[in-house]
């Protein structure tokens, strides 16, 4: 027996070392205009089956290679082609950076990429990659495209309105999504005039947005993440960008701080992003009809980062932002919120080794509050840090990449529901995760097992969440995919998911104050947790279109939410009232199921991208069912785009989005509220009480459905060999469609979305 062993040991070790012999090529592949690496695109020796794609970073890695001497090739559309000889001696770690020239594409050029190669090797199951060449085929709203706009074209992704809207991503609410900016969590990334994010558009690299099934390298959320990256500044010239309309001005400025040498990837560069809105000054003079007194946004964007380059693909990336929002309603309401935070990302890439390190350290700090004319004020505020280290280990197709996470934070909130009944929370917490995936390729078949170990330390809870993503390669134009996977998150919404128009959005963490069981099942755990199952397939019919169907069921098995129906304070003298009238948070669980559609055109001028999401959302407390308000049975989105000019130097794109009705509670009838505020010295036979309204069952009533059409006409015009000037004419809400936005029960009044709002843009880029 113990020769077997010596035998396989042996075998085990000569492998690794024949394996060793191979070697690796890598790098990072530049713009030779601006230095910004060149994402997404295939790199590889030609005449062999030896292939990498670039990475967010324009990292590349082929791996396992023979010695001997190959031709190292780059080939994408909208760049020169590029090859160059290398060689590579046995067990050499090789660093091969390529620099790339950009050109006008040829309509008649054959569109030759690696695209295809990257479906075929890619789970990619619930992922959606946005960059800025699919940002700008949208219509814009004002002088530029916004992410929170595109947002809202994604498959199994539902917009709750033009004001104070929230996104609501295959049935979770909006508390269980988590947006990162180079690594940085962003708590709130919409402005309450829901046409605005956050995030300037020229500063974005790309997103990457999950909406289920996501591996166990992203986690603390049970819905969906989004993780945004931003571009470097212009490695080789300082320039910019002006931009104004009728909603927002911007200004940036970009740089070096050290120029990148041709042939040599060492540089440092900048880029500052600075932008604010005037609506609510500007839509006096613009948009009278759509309220005499302005319409009440108002926000302020400011972002900066400086990148230090490294010549073998390290980097180190320093980050701060500086998001402000105001809504004034009038002496009604008045809410505002800030949101700051600094942070430092890096990339670093060990000479000879296939080992690839990177992560982040950042510190983000959230208040929100709200002051009305006839409620006490609300307060929310959550700050702390998020630490993150990545490994990544090259195998030829296959890669294993693991991890450590930890996050701290601290959240102060202060609350009062419909009885005005107090609710508020001051903790501290700590989550530490570790996580490890493996990505393989057998035959046909791709697979990404993966498992994270998530601990609250605070609340002193392990959760074991393994998950796994598969895809299989029926032909070259047809596979299937599959995820599945357990998620948990601690953090909770600062208001009631039955809430139809909230622009208070706060934020807790697993509160004490909540039942101990659910229709008498004992609790035993206190955090949010879900579990996703998605089955779905893609097809490339023919060159240039692409369909992809993807079914989901998410079960939402534990949910925490604030209490609506606390009637009693929780303390001795109610100590035999039910949990469901005395605890500040109840529980809840849910089942969210649909299923979603794309087709994708983009060939020459034209652009075509059609949604259609059907979808299904119940939830389920201890006294009734119900459904949510952003339960939306359909969805459509329908885009296009069409470039046309001599050096297609106009653009005309349109948008139609159509939504069926939104759960609401129906009002049942009025009655006389008389508080009697002289206690026992009121005469109720003489005194005056205000109106009152008496509810149905919740949410029983559907709103009408919800459409709008969008359109726009861009002109750009070159001044220089660096400066254009863009000029934009555009219609929002373009036939003028009623959409209800809320509605007055005292008053008996409808209150609608924006109306038709046409806007002019001016942009110079320098």
């Amino acid at each position: 027996m113990s020769n077997r062993y010596l035998i396989a040991f042996f075998f085990f070790v000569t492998s690794g070392l024949l394996l060793a012999q191979n070697a690796t090529i890598r790098g990072t592949v530049f713009n030779k205009k601006n230095g910004e690496p060149v994402i997404f695109t295939n790199v590889f020796l030609d005449g062999t089956n030896y292939a990498s794609q670039t990475d967010v970073n324009g990292f590349y890695s082929i791996s396992k290679v023979p010695a001997g001497t190959y031709k190292l090739a780059f080939s994408s559309v909208g760049y020169e082609k590029t090859s160059m000889s290398v060689t590579v001696k046995a067990a050499q770690v090789l660093t091969q950076n390529l620099y790339v020239q950009s050109k006008n594409v040829d309509l008649k050029e054959f569109e030759v990429s690696g695209e295809k190669e990257e479906e075929q090797n890619r789970v990619g199951v619930g992922l959606t990659t946005i960059t800025p060449k699919e940002m700008n085929k949208l219509p814009t709203i004002g002088a530029e495209p916004d992410i929170a706009q595109y947002l809202q074209v994604l498959p199994g992704v539902t917009f709750t309105g033009d004001q104070g809207g929230q996104l609501y991503i295959r049935g979770g609410s909006p508390i269980q999504n988590k947006v990162l900016l180079d690594g940085m969590i962003i708590y709130n990334p919409f402005h309450s005039i829901g046409l605005f994010s956050v995030f300037d558009t020229d500063v974005i690299r790309n997103a990457d947005v999950y909406t289920g099934g996501f591996s166990a390298e992203n986690g603390g959320r049970v819905s969906s993440i989004m993780k945004i990256t931003s571009k470097d500044g212009n490695k080789k010239r300082f320039g910019g960008k002006v931009s104004a309309s009728p909603f927002v001005a911007k200004l940036q400025l970009e740089g070096p701080l050290s120029k990148q040498k041709e042939g040599k990837a060492s540089s440092t560069s900048f880029i500052l992003s600075a932008r604010s809105s005037y609506l609510k000054e500007s839509s006096k003079i613009f948009y009278p009809y759509v309220d005499t007194a302005g319409l009440p946004f108002n926000f302020t964007d400011i972002y900066g980062k400086i990148a230090i380059n490294g010549d073998n693909g390290s980097k180190l990336n320093l980050t701060g932002f500086n998001f402000t929002d105001q809504v004034r309603y009038k002496s009604l309401q008045n809410l505002r919120w800030n949101t700051f935070g600094a942070g430092a990302n890096f990339v670093l890439v060990p000479s000879n080794s296939t080992f690839l390190m990177d992560g982040v350290f950042s510190y983000t700090d959230y208040k929100i509050n709200l002051d009305e004319a006839s409620k006490p004020s609300r307060s929310s505020q959550i700050n702390g840090f998020n630490l993150a280290l990545n490994f990544k280990y090259f195998m030829g197709k296959n890669d294993l990449t693991w991890g450590v996470e930890a996050v701290g934070l601290s959240t102060n909130f202060t609350f009062f529901n419909e009885v005005n009944r107090k609710i508020e929370q001051n903790e501290n917490n700590t989550e530490l995760a570790l996580y490890a995936k493996y990505h393989f390729t057998v035959g046909k078949l791709v697979a990404e097992p993966s498992f994270r170990l998530h601990y609250y330390a605070s609340l002193g809870e392990a959760s074991p969440e393994p998950r796994l993503g598969l895809k299989f390669n029926m032909t070259d134009n047809f596979r299937l995919k599959f995820a599945s996977g357990l998620y948990s998150q601690n953090l909770i919404a600062g208001v009631s998911d039955r809430d139809v128009v909230n622009l208070f959005y706060g934020f807790l963490t697993a509160p004490e104050n909540a039942p101990t069981e659910f229709k008498g099942v004992e609790r035993t755990s206190k955090l949010q947790k879900a579990q996703h199952v998605i089955f779905g397939f893609e097809s490339n019919l023919g060159k240039h279109i692409k369909w992809n169907v993807e079914a989901y069921y998410f079960n939402f098995n534990q949910l925490t939410n604030i209490n609506r129906n606390k009637l009693y304070d929780d303390n001795l003298e109610n100590e035999a009232k039910p949990d469901v009238l005395k605890k500040d948070f109840i529980l809840e669980r849910g089942v969210s199921k649909g299923v979603d559609m794309t087709l994708k055109y983009d060939y020459k001028r034209f652009y075509i991208w059609a949604v259609y999401s059907l979808m299904k959302v119940t939830r389920e407390d201890e006294l009734i069912d119900y459904s949510p308000v952003w339960d939306r049975r359909h969805n459509v989105n329908l885009l296009a785009s069409y470039e046309f000019g001599k050096g297609l130097n106009w653009s005309v794109s349109a948008r139609w989005n159509y939504g069926s009705g939104f759960p609401f509670t129906q009002t049942q009838g009025f009655y006389e509220n008389n508080t009697l505020t002289g206690n026992i010295n009121s005469n109720y036979t003489t005194s005056n009480g205000s109106l009152g309204s008496t509810f149905g069952a919740l949410n029983q009533g559907r709103l009408p459905a919800y459409h709008r059409l969008d359109v726009n006409l861009k002109h750009t015009l070159e001044l220089g060999e660096n400066t254009t000037l863009e000029l934009t004419a555009g219609l929002t809400n373009a036939y003028d469609r009623d959409n209800v936005f809320y509605f007055d029960r005292i008053k008996f009044e409808r209150i609608n979305q924006l109306p038709i709002l046409p806007s002019i843009g001016v942009n110079l880029r320098f």
